[in-house]
């Protein structure tokens, strides 16, 4: 009998041809960028961990990959017969093969351990429950005695003090009772597992909503490229509710052009008639309309921001989204545009001088300020003007002042090329052939601006490569306001 780890049986869970691809053919998998960042947002929450979880320096932390599996394994063994915390002890029985991240003794003899597994998730989701009851299974199979399992989440409304002091990151949800109610279900998993692992080809299995729950699978493109391509695929029909989604499935639908008109709304009826007919739908009249309620001068906003799981500076929040950058570009009644933008690469918390130089750009006239899906700079602004209260009412007036430029393209413009998109890069080519975000050099896209940012505010990154993230991180978010104002151009007929 093969042991399977516990990453294996969760993809057996998701997709039993995902977990035969895993076995036989892992060199097909391609992990996304979003997936890469998950893991080191993983890796980031687990180091913390340890050190909340053993503040004395007690513990021992089992060394996988430097000992292999059977050397951790027994390693692990003999480290439970003492009282120490244990990082990283590794259990192998029944059929299956796991980790726990952290193993906490009772102090009482005959010596019982607590299991906690650490996740970078803001709260409890149904695959950890599944996690935890591999977890459980097999510690319990190798003969560990628990007293109980939890999961240890990331409390997002917890404030990081700064000093490295980050009690209070993590909060605790006990799910013994879910655990090891769950064995027989663990011992079906990897009854399953062994049959599928021992196929000569994969299962038959259709790409579908499964891809994506609970992760995106590093083995879509391969599985997608050999399935049946729609010529207008139904995912181009914007915001698909549960309700459209179970009709066409009950249906079989998989093409625009099979889906009856009185299942769409008035938006999606529209994106299926101009993309089967390949026309442009452009109600100029009701645009210019729109814009007209916000005359000129009118000023075009946009931030970069930044994440972290376990925040970095003090008065943040977990997955707190932080602007680093603005550009701001203003357009007069002559036709002028000119240009002002912020950013900083030292490392610091950028907030404040953010804040205070948009303050000073933005000024305190009654100009519109256009955004694009406008909530996102809305709720930014009055996170600053939270965490800043001397700059709260300046900060405020700004917020009365935005406009969003989204919902007036969503109701007055669509191009077959957007695939039923409004997002501003796929707008932008539509109505402007003569911009593409695919002409920028290294960034061209949010993702990519925080992951230049990251690369640029690692103490051992050069200066020269700084200094070439720089023209590039401001290259691509003025490229975002000029985008508004060549749209607002466009839609008030002066393009």
């Amino acid at each position: 009998m093969r042991n399977f780890s516990k990453s294996k049986l969760m993809a057996l869970r998701q997709c039993p041809k995902r977990f035969w691809l895993e076995i036989h053919r892992p060199a097909l998998r391609i992990e996304s960028t979003a997936a890469e960042a998950r893991f080191e947002a993983g890796h980031h929450v687990g180091e913390i961990a340890r050190r909340l979880y053993d503040p004395m320096g007690e513990a021992v932390m089992v060394d996988v990959e430097g000992q292999g599996f059977a050397a951790a394994i027994q390693h692990t063994s003999d480290l439970l017969q003492a009282q120490q915390p244990v990082f990283e002890a590794g259990f192998a029985a029944g059929g299956a093969l796991a980790f726990a991240d952290v193993m906490l003794p009772s102090g009482e003899q005959p010596l019982e351990w607590r299991m906690v597994e650490v996740k970078s998730s803001t709260r409890v989701k149904p695959y950890h429950c599944d996690d935890v009851a591999v977890q459980a299974y097999v510690a319990r199979t190798a003969g560990v005695r628990l007293s109980g399992v939890a999961v240890a989440c990331i409390d997002s409304s917890w404030t990081y003090p700064g000093g490295g002091d980050y009690r209070g990151l993590l909060h605790e949800n006990d799910l013994t009772q879910e655990a090891l109610a769950r064995e027989e279900e663990v011992k079906c998993w990897i009854d399953r597992a062994q049959t599928v692992s021992a196929l000569d080809q994969a299962p038959e299995m259709a790409v579908g909503p499964h891809c994506d729950d609970p992760f995106e699978c590093g083995f879509y493109g391969h599985c997608n490229q050999h399935e049946s391509q729609a010529t207008y695929p139904i995912h181009w029909l914007p915001r698909r509710g549960a309700r459209l989604k179970q009709a066409l499935d009950a249906r079989q639908i998989t093409d625009m052009r099979d889906v009856p008109d009185d299942l769409l709304n008035p938006v999606q009826q529209r994106v299926k008639h101009h993309t089967l007919t390949d026309t442009v739908y452009f109600d100029s009249t009701g645009a210019a309309e729109d814009l007209a309620a916000h005359p000129l001068p009118a000023q075009f906003l946009d931030f970069e921001t930044i994440q972290f799981a376990v925040p970095i500076w003090a008065g943040t929040r977990p997955y707190q989204q932080i602007p680093f950058q603005y550009s701001l570009h203003t357009l007069m009644e002559n036709g002028e545009v000119l240009h002002g933008d912020f950013l900083t690469l030292d490392g610091e918390d950028p907030s404040r001088r953010l804040a205070m130089a948009l303050v000073a750009d933005c000024g305190d006239r009654a100009w519109p300020i256009f955004a694009y899906n406008a909530g996102f700079e809305k709720s930014r602004l009055r996170e600053l003007a939270l965490r800043f209260p001397e700059h709260a009412a300046p900060l405020l007036a700004i917020v009365d002042r935005v406009v969003d430029l989204l919902p007036i393209a969503r109701e007055r413009y669509y191009h077959p090329s957007q695939k039923g998109s409004w997002s501003i890069k796929a707008v932008l080519p539509a109505a402007v052939p003569a911009l593409r975000y695919s002409d920028l050099a290294g960034v061209q896209d949010g993702g990519m601006a925080m992951d230049a940012y990251l690369e640029a505010i690692h103490p051992v990154t050069s200066l020269e490569r700084v200094e070439i993230i720089r023209r590039q991180l401001l290259a691509y978010c003025q490229l975002d306001t000029y985008a508004m104002v060549r749209l607002w151009q466009v839609f008030n007929g002066h393009a």
